[in-house]
């Protein structure tokens, strides 16, 4: 008997011929997850992944804390491997059920078998069968309940077996880095933290961009939009984040444009500045947590005034979702928390009273045309800071 991880997959297996590649991709992120727990030998078999330490001691706990975190995996249990033989199936199973009645109190169970070895001379549902009635032998006062059993024993027979009595949830999506990379316009707030989980779960690698209103926000909010970031790269192994000094441009949009345009030609700057940052770093498309509607920026007239400045697509994956749907998702995935912490941004700082909520495209560059603005995103971007975050 050895105990090892078992790792599920699920959208992967409908990837037809690309599925190895993605297979490959998704056992790539779980090495580079769990490689400072220690020693593990990976194997892949049968739509699964097996994580088998190879030294003591081995801090399952942790590991298995970071794989329900990688993007591409379902599920997650904690398993006996042993060999593939009627005995010591029984005999195992009946060890774990024993071990959940002393833990827990434990008074009804099931047992649920799935067959991979179709050598094997038993089905699955005589499998079961066979071994319940070998635990209700064994364990006085337990019982049999298919409907809400207290617990179950779970059984895969395949070219070893694998016994366990828990199966945890991860989040599913597709292995991070098999569908490019992308910039994500990162606020201190709700929802752009959640936009860039929702894209990273499809697969698409991270980068994120900070606008830095100094001396109007403080280093805390500053430090905010860091601990944000972290939150992300727990998930995503690493987010570099660039933090983009603002205040100037927002002085000058202050000083020489209408103020009820303030807030759309401010947001158009900032995607013109992001899209040359994912130039840089050959991103593809850009991220943002706009819904229709929330504020006079995210009216569907001011979107496509905004849509307007950059030729890379955009992604708004929270465009149709409420406010509870946003926040549902911000506390499940850690962010929440921070994101509500008092500490302004810039695009809480410079607002307009009575912002334009029907912006025409042609006004608004007339009146950017009061501004450089070639020379406003040139500095911006070359006085931008990048810290490299790894959790």
């Amino acid at each position: 008997m050895k105990k090892i991880i078992l790792v599920r997959y699920g959208e992967i297996i409908l990837k037809g011929l690309n599925r190895p590649v993605f297979e490959e991709k998704l056992i790539s992120n779980i090495k580079k997850s769990i490689y400072t727990l220690g020693k593990v030998e990976v194997l892949k078999s049968q739509a699964r992944i097996y994580i088998e330490p190879t030294q003591e001691d081995y801090d399952f706990d942790s590991a298995i804390e970071k794989l329900r975190k990688i993007f591409g995996i379902v599920s997650v249990s904690q398993v006996w491997k042993i060999e593939t033989d009627f005995e010591q199936i029984k005999s195992y199973s009946l060890e774990l059920a024993k071990e959940m009645v002393r833990i827990n109190g434990n008074k009804t169970f099931k047992v649920e078998t799935k067959r991979g070895n179709k050598r094997f001379p038993m089905e699955s549902p005589e499998i079961s069968r066979e071994v319940g009635a070998y635990i209700l032998e064994n364990i006085p006062d337990l019982n049999v309940d298919v409907i809400k059993p207290s617990f179950i024993i779970y059984l895969e027979v395949r070219e070893n077996s694998y016994v366990y009595s828990k199966i945890l949830p991860a989040n599913g999506g597709m292995p991070l880095g098999s569908n490019g990379k992308a910039v994500l316009l990162l606020s201190g707030g709700i929802d752009s933290p959640v936009a860039g989980w929702m894209i990273a779960k499809r697969g698409v690698e991270i980068e994120a961009v900070h606008f830095y209103s100094y001396p109007y926000t403080s280093e805390r909010a500053k430090d905010k939009v860091i601990e944000l970031t972290k939150i992300l790269a727990s998930y995503c192994g690493k987010v570099n984040l660039h933090i983009v000094p603002f205040t100037e441009i927002q002085l000058e949009i202050r000083e020489k444009c209408p103020e009820d345009q303030m807030t759309i030609i401010m947001r158009r700057i900032m995607m013109m500045i992001a899209e040359r940052i994912a130039k840089k770093v050959e991103a593809l498309a850009l991220i943002t947590g706009e819904c229709v509607g929330q504020v006079a920026s995210q009216t569907i007239q001011s979107l496509a005034v905004t849509n307007a400045v950059v030729e890379m697509p955009v992604f708004r994956p929270l465009i149709g979702m409420d406010k509870n749907e946003v926040i549902d998702i911000a506390r499940k995935i850690g962010t929440f928390e921070t994101s509500i912490l008092p500490y302004e941004d810039c695009c809480t700082v410079f607002v307009a009273k009575h912002p334009k909520t029907k912006p025409q495209l042609q006004k608004i560059i007339e009146s950017e045309n009061h501004l450089d603005l070639e020379k406003l995103v040139d500095a911006a971007v070359e006085q931008t800071e990048v810290m490299h975050i790894r959790v």
